[in-house]
């Protein structure tokens, strides 16, 4: 455990508030969610978040505004990598905004690094995959970016006291659900974005999909969906749904007081496929949002729940 005296202290608190402005910034509507978690577990949330946010950020290139080619972005994530790598093993980093906080939480947890290593593979995916051909092509894609960050989340939710782990055999138990949940979370995102990720060239909907529904780039490139576009999304939507429920039974086993913050993320995610629906499955003329009044009276549900 990393010592609490001297300079570390400000630096750990001043990481953690970085995570925390970060996903406040970036993850609004998952960052409402934690609002509902007492602080000593939603700080470590932040910390997850503000880790995956700046490595997806260094491979779009968003974080900092810069353009760059492949190359470039792989030399930043390289050196990324090796800084968190150096980390883990208690080398010095060097100042950085977000690892004390990361690795700490890592710490603390005992979390898997086998979650980070996949993570990090698919981050590199994205600099070079365009597309993929078939569900189960973007579903490796998707373990890495999107089902490993609910089973690192995972310890955090069950923690029922700041200095328990949960046992490892309630672990296992809940650990397919998480991996559903976080993949019901990215292929939302991949159904919402369609327009945003075609402009870096990228096409996360699987090749035979488009195919089955007579979809081409130039479609999804279009100012608004046309009827084979509505139908892709439209099953798409189904396929994500069905993600959810197989998250469903795990949520009920958490404790009361993550399960309010899980429900309240699924809800608001789920929201966004019910206000793409109400836009009859155009995903390119708007962004869905689910509007404020949803999430705050979503809010107000979860705090009639016991904690």
């Amino acid at each position: 455990m990393p010592s609490t005296r001297g300079g570390f202290v400000a630096s750990l608190s001043a990481s953690y508030e970085y995570c925390r402005a970060l996903h406040r910034r970036h993850g609004r509507s998952y960052y409402l969610a934690t609002r509902l978690l007492p602080a000593w577990k939603r700080r470590h949330v932040h910390a997850l978040y503000g880790f995956t946010r700046y490595t997806d950020d260094i491979v779009d290139q968003l974080e900092t505004g810069r353009g760059g080619d492949a190359q470039h972005r792989a030399r930043r994530l390289d050196g990324w990598t090796a800084r968190f790598r150096a980390g883990l093993a208690g080398e010095p980093t060097g100042p950085d905004p977000i690892l004390p906080a990361v690795l700490h939480t890592i710490a603390v947890f005992d979390l898997p690094l086998a979650d980070f290593d996949a993570f990090l593979t698919s981050m590199r995916m994205d600099l070079t995959v365009r597309e993929y051909q078939d569900y189960s092509d973007l579903l490796g894609y998707m373990e890495g970016s999107a089902a490993v960050i609910g089973t690192m989340m995972l310890p955090v939710l069950l923690a029922e006291n700041r200095a328990g782990r949960p046992a490892a055999d309630r672990l296992a138990a809940m650990r397919e659900p998480a991996r559903q949940l976080g993949l019901g979370f990215q292929l939302t995102n991949f159904i919402r974005d369609v327009a945003e990720d075609l402009q870096r060239d990228r096409v996360y909907l699987p090749q035979r999909d488009l195919d089955r529904f007579g979809v081409s780039r130039a479609d999804l490139a279009a100012d608004s969906a046309g009827p084979a576009v509505r139908e892709l999304v439209r099953f798409e939507i189904d396929r994500a749904r069905e993600h959810y429920r197989a998250a469903e039974p795990g949520i009920a086993l958490l404790p009361p007081v993550s399960q309010r913050c899980i429900r309240l993320a699924a809800t608001v995610y789920g929201g966004i496929l019910v206000e793409i629906e109400r836009n009859g499955y155009d995903v390119l003329s708007r962004r869905a949002v689910v509007p404020r009044r949803r999430r705050l009276t979503a809010v107000i549900q979860q705090l009639g729940r016991p904690a």
